[in-house]
């Protein structure tokens, strides 16, 4: 793997070029553009949202994006969009074990398959999850989601992730977001790579605020890591598909849209090691609300109550005295969708695995397995290092409805609920 350089801080209004003075100095749209590049500007938000949330990145190069064909509808395989057509509503909880790799050698787009999604493309409220699995690369073909922007979570495989805005490489352990409209392709680093991926349509994943924590701690601006300018000079026809709406189109084009010489702006792609995340616990009694582990957040239209949270249980110390340490039973107004990237989750003891998943909806009700609240009822409280285990949620203020497809998959664990059913009535205040 060859290594590459970043540009570290989240939401910083970041610059580079690829060729020296390609960048205009004082202006963003100068009458003519050094290396005759032209200038377009990517906005993934409103124009007149406040500062603090307005994204937009400025973009020099060769040709620009409206030099393409015609796009075409095409399928779009196993890839669903909220509304779902026909959703799956249950208040039962839901858990899928490892889905195994497909026989066909498929590139990314061709692998997608839609395991959930809620909210409203069209209307860019609610989120999407996806499973990935690919084989090969992505040759002459690249993609563009102008339904929303993409949150890539490896499970398997490393993976660089070309964009016009230059390169990023992620492997298990690390994220990777590509802003909604930026066109990319998907090249493997080391064979076969899965993984999840989280489409969100509504507001742009934001770090959320550290309230009476302060100034430090949770994920740091620093730690986000951004590319540096890279551009294809090609004449060889490719292939751009674009999610729109919730269906595939296909253009094609007679040089690589990867063509930005130059860039300077705060919306472009980024990545995150996960392990980086400074996680804040309890070093008393009971133990923090899990949004305590919140990595980043996208907002709704109510505070407080986010259309996106992406949280992650690290490896961390457990400490908290006289306390039931894994996660307590609990009935919740927010929806979680749960994935596991390796070890084993506190909160399970068989059953789940890495490449598993889980959905716990509004009100379902959810918590320890029997084994799992046995074993922590009895535990010896000293200090302990929870190594080798990373589990990560998508929460969202709507309920997660299952695709059809993933609800019928082999893999849907049908008799998950029994986990609990050995939590036996030990009343002991009966007279």
């Amino acid at each position: 793997m060859v290594e590459l350089t970043y540009l570290a801080g989240f939401g910083n209004e970041h610059q580079s070029e690829a060729l020296p003075g390609a960048l205009p100095v004082g202006q963003f749209s100068p009458q003519n553009c050094p290396y005759n590049l032209y200038a377009e500007q990517l906005s993934t938000s409103a124009f007149t949202r406040p500062r603090a949330h307005n994204r937009r990145s400025w973009l020099y190069r060769i040709q620009p994006s409206v030099c393409q064909g015609l796009f075409q509808p095409i399928s779009a395989g196993q890839v669903h969009t909220a509304p779902l057509v026909d959703p799956v509503f249950t208040p039962n909880p839901l858990r899928w074990s490892p889905i195994p790799a497909s026989s066909n050698q498929c590139d990314f787009i061709d692998s997608l398959i839609t395991i959930a999604a809620n909210g409203n493309a069209a209307s860019q409220i609610g989120v999407a999850i996806h499973w990935y699995c690919a084989q090969r690369d992505m040759h002459n073909r690249y993609f563009c989601c102008a339904d929303g922007e993409l949150l890539f979570i490896p499970l398997t495989g490393d993976i660089e992730l070309i964009t016009e805005l230059g390169r990023i490489q992620i492997t298990p352990g690390e994220i990777a977001v590509i802003p909604r409209g930026i066109k990319f392709q998907v090249k493997l680093l080391a064979g076969p790579a899965s993984g999840y991926l989280c489409e969100n349509y509504g507001s742009p994943f934001e770090l959320p605020e550290r309230g009476t924590v302060g100034a430090n701690g949770f994920a740091n601006n620093r730690d986000f890591l951004y590319p540096v300018a890279w551009f294809e000079d090609t004449t060889a026809t490719q292939q751009i598909i674009t999610k729109y709406c919730g269906h595939f189109f296909a253009a094609e084009i007679d040089h690589s849209p990867l063509n930005v010489v130059a860039w300077t702006g705060n919306s472009a792609p980024y990545k995150y090691d996960l392990a980086r995340f400074n996680s804040i616990n309890s070093v008393s009694f009971d133990h923090c609300d899990p949004s305590i582990f919140t990595v980043l957040s996208s907002a709704s239209d109510t505070q407080g109550m986010a259309n996106i949270d992406f949280v992650v249980f690290p490896p961390r110390w457990v400490v908290a005295e006289e306390t039931f340490r894994p996660p307590w039973f609990h009935r919740n107004i927010m929806s979680e969708f749960m994935g596991l990237i390796k070890g084993q989750y506190d909160g399970k003891s068989t059953d789940f695995k890495p490449g598993g998943m889980s959905i716990h909806n509004c009100m379902t009700a959810h918590g320890p397995d029997s084994t799992t609240f046995d074993k922590a009822s009895k535990a010896d409280l000293k200090p302990h290092y929870q190594a080798d285990a990373l589990a990560f949620m998508i929460e969202s203020r709507y309920p997660i409805s299952p695709t059809k497809f993933a609800f019928n998959l082999p893999q849907r664990q049908i008799n998950y609920h029994l986990c609990w059913q050995k939590l036996n009535n030990n009343f002991t205040g009966r007279i």
